[in-house]
């Protein structure tokens, strides 16, 4: 079916109470992995890919950004596109042209008035071509070429007020928030701080966003949902599936060389990951009302600084 909006799924997210997954594509077999798992759930999805998958296949967006988007024209699911973790003005200008209904703009390594005056630039320029708008305040830890990083450290969350002022002055359509998990996990052991949570939701009025949901336990992950979270993202959950389906067919078959031997099981075991997290998602999870709808691109309720 056509491409559906980011904005979209999350607006009827909201509406049902409940949250939509975003699951991270690097190739070919993580699309189609998705797809699957969306269709066998019988649940909406977001296929996202980052800027750290976009200079593994070289720095050029068009191929992985064409596989992703064929791949969900042709499936019976709901799915979006989006770009994430943008960090270059290049790829930021090239989501349109490729797609993308939606980008994740990452700032937040940088001091908060920078990070303030660059995403509101990001926001207002990406409004002007429809395109839905993701920032995030706080520091989840586990990024790539980054040091491990304790979701506990002082200053490491996201502080409701600050998160209110900064979605005023950005404009931003969504919040990824800083509330206890970290991006790389790969076991499912954080404690997220669902009063903070609860705070952020109360403070913010545009949908906030959990990233580093793979080390997140189910428990963890539906009370989050109820207190308030939305787009839950998901990535090293799929390559933890992948891996062990690969180095399980292999070590068993090790005289094997035809990678779509091995490569099929971890398809398929990517695909029983997304459909779990899909299904965890689905049933509403919140308080009728206590979470606000995202606004249309270029339609927040403050303007955002011209930084032209």
């Amino acid at each position: 079916m056509p491409l559906v909006p980011t904005a979209e799924l999350v607006r009827a997210a909201v509406a049902e109470r409940r949250g939509v997954a975003a699951f991270n594509v690097i190739t070919l077999e993580h699309a189609e992995a998705i797809a699957e798992g969306a269709e066998s759930a019988g649940a909406p999805a977001i296929l996202q890919i980052s800027e750290n998958a976009v200079r593994f296949h070289g720095g050029e967006l068009s191929a992985v950004a064409a596989a992703a988007r064929a791949v969900a024209r042709t499936s019976s699911a709901p799915l979006a596109l989006h770009l994430d973790h943008v960090v270059s003005a290049g790829l930021l200008r090239a989501a349109e042209g490729h797609g993308f209904g939606s980008v994740m703009f990452d700032a937040s390594k940088l001091p908060y008035e920078e990070n303030v005056r660059a995403t509101a630039d990001a926001v207002r320029r990406c409004h002007e071509r429809g395109i839905w708008v993701e920032a995030e305040l706080g520091k989840v830890g586990g990024k790539e070429g980054e040091p491990p990083l304790d979701a506990h450290t002082p200053g490491v969350r996201t502080d409701p007020a600050e998160a209110a002022a900064y979605t005023a002055a950005t404009g931003v359509d969504a919040l990824a928030v800083a509330v206890g998990s970290s991006h790389a996990m790969t076991e499912r052991t954080a404690a997220l701080d669902h009063a903070l949570i609860a705070r952020l939701r109360a403070a913010v009025p545009v949908p906030l966003v959990l990233h580093g949901s793979s080390g997140v336990p189910d428990g963890e992950i539906r009370a989050a949902v109820a207190a308030g979270m939305v787009k839950i993202n998901v990535g090293t959950a799929l390559n933890t599936a992948f891996t062990g389906a690969v180095r399980e067919f292999l070590a068993g078959r090790p005289e094997v060389v035809d990678p779509r031997k091995y490569l099929g099981p971890a398809r398929t075991a990517m695909a029983g990951t997304v459909a779990g997290f899909l299904g965890l998602l689905s049933a509403p999870g919140r308080a009728p009302g206590s979470v606000p709808g995202p606004a249309e691109p270029g339609t927040a309720a403050q303007s955002s600084p011209s930084l032209t």
